[in-house]
Order: C-alpha cells, then structure tokens, then sequence
C-alpha cells in the first residue's frame, strides 16, 4: 500500500529535498506540500494524506497550531521535523497529537522508515534524544496533570505496555519485552489510547513518564 504524504516547511529548499528523498521510495507518494501551517492544513482537508510531515517554525499559523488541527479533524497523521534546540515548540506539538518527531538531519534511510511507521501506527521519535525529551517535558511542567480516570481501567498487562511506551520501545520491542506477538501488542495500545483518551503513542509515553509508569 502506497503512503501519500503532504510536506509542510517554509523553505522551499528543503521541502525539495524532503520530497526527493520520499519520493525515491515506490512505497511513498508526496501528495502535496505547504510553506505555512495554514496551508497544510488546507492541503490536508483536501488531500486527505496519510502522513503530514511537519515544520514547527512558519509563518503566520505554525506547525503546532496545524499539528492541533489536523488532528483534531482526523486529517492524517503527523510526524515533525524539528531541531533539538527548540523543546519548548515539540513538546506543544506533541501535546497537539503529533505521533512523534525526527531531527532534520535525518538521514534519507530513516526518514522513510519514519514515514512508513507512523502510518502504520507507530510512534516515532529521535532516537538521540527520545528519553532525554519525555523525561525534560514530564519535569518541566508546571504543575503536574491529574493522572486521567482511565488509568484505573486499564488491565496489568495494559499498563505495563504503557511502561513500555514511556520507555520509548516500539511495538516490536515490546513484543519481545512481555514474549507476546506484534498484533497483540498492537491491541494492547489502542486499547490503551482509548481508555486514556489519547491521540497517540508519543502522548502515552509522556503519560507514562509524569505518572512514574516504567516497563517491567
């Protein structure tokens, strides 16, 4: 099944190469692409991609503020690219439901893989720093979240895929952690995105980190 993805960036340079890279892949289709958030928005209600990959810093609407509303309309998935040195801007994307971010200077290889995970479900983080944001966000919050009713709900076996997530594991990961099977772990998550009444993985995972949920 072919990925149809929309880039958002506002430089035109690099949302060339951004496509070049995606586009050399016969799995992944660019749809389309935006230079402000308002326009990949507006792309995204009209093409409907299965993944918009995201700037965080444009002009006028930016990349938080489209994250928020593409998810909010069921859009697509989104995956953000960003530098390490703006925190501040992915974790509010990641608040908005964003599945996940990768560094700019990804390679080609990766950023494929990423695309195609995140379209499958998957969350994704940088690898050089998945634990060091999820840890950095859960401490630099202001006042700690209430923990969400349905975390009582959840059964053992949910919460420790839970810890799993806040130890930024993925699905197969996990699988090999608790001797289960990928489509069972898969099960697991949603169910545990349904009770917690979360977006995605990536906001599981902070869930897990605030409310000192670790893995078995």
């Amino acid at each position: 099944m072919t990925v149809r993805v929309l880039v958002a960036d506002d430089h035109g340079a690099i949302r060339a190469g951004l496509m070049l890279m995606l586009g050399n892949d016969p799995e992944i289709e660019v749809v389309g692409e935006a230079a402000d958030g308002a326009a990949a928005v507006r792309q995204a209600r009209a093409l409907r991609p299965d993944v918009v990959l995201m700037d965080v810093r444009m002009p006028g609407t930016d990349g938080i503020a489209a994250t928020r509303q593409v998810i909010a309309e069921n859009l697509g998935e989104v995956l953000v690219l960003t530098t390490f040195d703006l925190d501040e801007y992915v974790h509010a994307a990641l608040r908005a439901g964003a599945a996940g971010f990768l560094l700019k200077s990804v390679e080609a290889a990766r950023l494929v893989e990423a695309v195609k995970l995140v379209a499958a479900g998957e969350g994704v983080l940088a690898p050089q720093v998945t634990r060091r944001l999820i840890t950095a966000f859960a401490e630099s919050s202001r006042e700690p979240a209430p923990a969400p009713d349905g975390l009582a709900e959840l059964t053992e076996r949910e919460r420790e895929v839970l810890g799993c997530l806040g130890a930024g594991l993925s699905n197969a990961q996990i699988g090999a952690r608790l001797h289960i099977g990928e489509t069972t772990v898969k099960t697991h998550v949603s169910r545990v995105l349904t009770k917690l009444g979360l977006r995605s993985r990536v906001q599981a995972a902070i869930l897990a980190q605030e409310n000192d949920i670790t893995a078995p």
